[in-house]
């Protein structure tokens, strides 16, 4: 049984906006920070977003700052991430990830190799 799935994908036009869900049932929600990845064809898995354990730090990969957001609501155990001005190089297939060696003093990881709980991913096509 999968414990983190996310929603939300589907097919955008360049310019669009779109928002991610993602949905955990990884031990105790509010333990561990989150984070999304996204993988494009040919590429590798790379970083966009992280959160903290207390939501109240954010970080983002240089190339999405200022168009995505990341937020969690605690009492869904849900890590949402919204996409603003959507390109077509941004076509990828994205994934939820939960940092279970995280703590509440110490930024999230944005390393994909050391996350070990991840979700299928969900593909956000965007079309120019």
């Amino acid at each position: 049984q999968a414990q983190l799935v996310e929603s939300g994908g589907g097919l955008v036009q360049a310019g669009d906006s779109l928002r991610l869900s993602c949905i955990s049932s990884v031990g105790t929600f509010s333990n561990y920070a989150m984070a999304w990845f996204r993988q494009s064809p040919g590429n590798e898995r790379e970083h966009v977003a992280s959160i903290s354990v207390s939501g109240a730090n954010t970080y983002y990969a240089d190339s999405v700052k200022g168009r995505f957001t990341i937020s969690r609501d605690t009492t869904k155990n849900m890590v949402y991430l919204h996409m603003h001005s959507l390109q077509p190089e941004a076509t990828a297939v994205s994934s939820c990830a939960a940092d279970l060696a995280s703590t509440a003093s110490a930024p999230p990881s944005r390393l994909a190799s050391t996350l070990a709980s991840w979700g299928p991913g969900t593909l956000v096509p965007v079309s120019s």
